[in-house]
């Protein structure tokens, strides 16, 4: 049998260099200090609460637990800096999960 645990642990430290290098510098060009404070901080609020509530539910369900959630706060779902911000907070929180972090 093939441990492919480094090779998931690569794609996931790949994953962090790319959302370290591309999309907070993009997301900082593109919004104020304050605008991605709140922002960031309801996503986190958004990731764990879908991870908590929706157990049951496979990633694209969460997903859009996440994006309903975000859309009733009044931000714009189909911004890649909302999608990406979705993205960097679960992969932040699946790190905790696993003690990487």
């Amino acid at each position: 049998m093939i441990d492919l645990t480094p090779i998931i642990n690569s794609v996931i430290a790949l994953a962090a260099a790319l959302i370290a290098y591309y999309v907070i510098p993009w997301l900082r060009r593109h919004t104020t200090e304050k605008e991605r404070e709140e922002l960031l901080r309801w996503v986190n609020i958004a990731v764990k609460a879908a991870e908590q509530v929706q157990k049951q539910t496979d990633g694209p369900g969460r997903k859009s637990y996440v994006q309903s959630f975000l859309q009733s706060k009044g931000f714009d779902i189909n911004d890649a800096a909302v999608d990406a911000a979705i993205e960097a907070a679960v992969l932040e929180m699946n790190q905790v999960i696993k003690g990487q972090k």
